[in-house]
């Protein structure tokens, strides 16, 4: 019998020897990378099995995913084969994390609406181990508003994507786009992270998302696109580290992440308010929020009706809330997003010294990908004394990890100096 070691993230007891990563293979162009995969896998020092769907065996032959897993290839044939016991059963007990490369959007949304006709999706309704998703498909299809759902689905059960990325693709006549997958090396080390220890555990984490509203009259208001993605993005990751978190959110349709507290807003006031008021809770403070600029010197208490071709509204600012709190900052980390069009990172790192902000995350509004309301970002981080770290296009979560990695680096630094 193996002696237990500790405790993970899964709620499982690993034992001496290997941790097990069961690697589900899809019926995408990019399954004949799945034995580069499995190699990457079994090279960073895990046992892996492996699950081929019927089609899968179309890209890549059963001897190279064998040879390159060390085990057997699990497939629809070897489930209906006559042997004792439930094969999906004995998998899912098994594995300790489970990977879906070449993911298609056929596979998604089998996963997502509970199929289990076919050994990977009924194994992906046994399972109690951590699943990461590694997509693989043209931009229309990764887009569309069903594969979307089924995402958003997936994700709502702690499942976590990783990928698509932006590049070229393997089907003839595609060129490049949104729906590349990862590359080998990139998704064994995201399985890496599925075992890394929790660095945040004991932090507590206070996020500002999504738009404010501010009403003119009980049912016009000025407001803006912003869906709330990159705010829920950060509390997710720091959620999966082990941090506590509390979401400050105005007007969102997307869930809220399992496990972090939600306290909704609806004006700039209000948020300030609420942020305020979690402010001494927190260790680290991460405003993605899109605050209105301006609200209404005066709001009406009845709907105005149309009286002539020319209507004049009065603005007053909103309190800046970043500064407000970069006022009192203490030993806990701040950092602050922006929108610019030009000059933005002189401006950002202006906007981080006036606001003691440690860094502020630097949107770019105008390139392609990275709008309101889109699942990927590109940002560069800007410092106080001016000084940058460009990230390229990715998705908001893995924006969120390099984010809370840049913040645990401050965080070490502050606690080293006085208030």
């Amino acid at each position: 019998m193996r002696t237990p070691l500790h405790y993970t993230t899964c709620g499982k007891w690993y034992f001496g020897g290997m941790q097990r990563v069961l690697v589900i293979v899809c019926a995408s162009v990019a399954a004949m990378k799945a034995p580069f995969v499995l190699r990457r896998i079994r090279e960073a020092g895990f046992e892996t099995r492996v699950i081929a769907t019927d089609s899968a065996l179309n890209f890549v032959t059963p001897l190279a995913l064998s040879s390159a897993s060390g085990n057997t290839v699990f497939t629809q044939e070897s489930w209906f084969s006559p042997q004792a016991g439930a094969q999906h059963l004995e998998l899912a007990h098994w594995a300790d994390a489970v990977v879906v490369v070449a993911a298609s959007a056929d596979f998604m949304a089998r996963a997502a609406l509970g199929f289990g006709d076919d050994l990977g999706t009924a194994t992906l309704l046994s399972v109690r181990a951590p699943v990461l998703w590694a997509p693989a498909m043209n931009p229309g299809m990764w887009e569309h508003p069903a594969t979307r759902a089924h995402r958003e689905t997936l994700q709502s059960w702690g499942h976590r994507f990783i990928g698509p990325t932006f590049g070229k693709l393997g089907t003839k006549g595609e060129g490049e786009g949104m729906g590349r997958m990862l590359e080998p090396e990139e998704i064994a080390e995201h399985v890496k992270r599925v075992f890394a220890p929790k660095d945040m555990v004991g932090r507590k984490v206070l996020i500002s998302a999504g738009p404010t509203r501010e009403y003119l009259d009980p049912v016009r208001f000025i407001s803006n696109p912003s869906s709330g993605k990159m705010g829920f993005a950060v509390a997710e990751e720091a959620l999966s580290r082990g941090a506590e978190v509390v979401i400050v959110s105005g007007p969102v349709s997307i869930s809220a992440p399992v496990g972090a507290t939600v306290v909704p807003v609806e004006s700039a006031m209000q948020m300030r308010d609420a942020m305020e008021a979690h402010f001494e809770w927190s260790d680290v403070v991460v405003m993605t929020a899109a605050v209105a600029d301006y609200r209404a010197a005066e709001q009406k208490n009845e709907k105005q009706a149309k009286v002539s071709e020319h209507f004049t509204i009065e603005l007053v600012p909103n309190p800046d809330i970043l500064s407000g709190l970069g006022s009192k900052k203490g030993n806990r980390v701040l950092v602050g997003f922006a929108m610019e069009t030009h000059a933005g990172v002189e401006r950002a790192a202006g906007k981080a010294r006036r606001k003691n902000a440690d860094f502020i995350c630097l949107n770019y509004p105008t390139r392609e990908g990275t709008a309101f309301g889109g699942d990927d970002n590109q940002v560069t981080f800007v410092f106080p004394d001016g000084t940058f770290q460009d990230l390229p296009r990715m998705s908001k979560r893995e924006v969120a990890e390099h984010l809370l990695d840049e913040a645990l680096k401050r965080m070490q630094w502050a606690i080293q100096q006085p208030e």
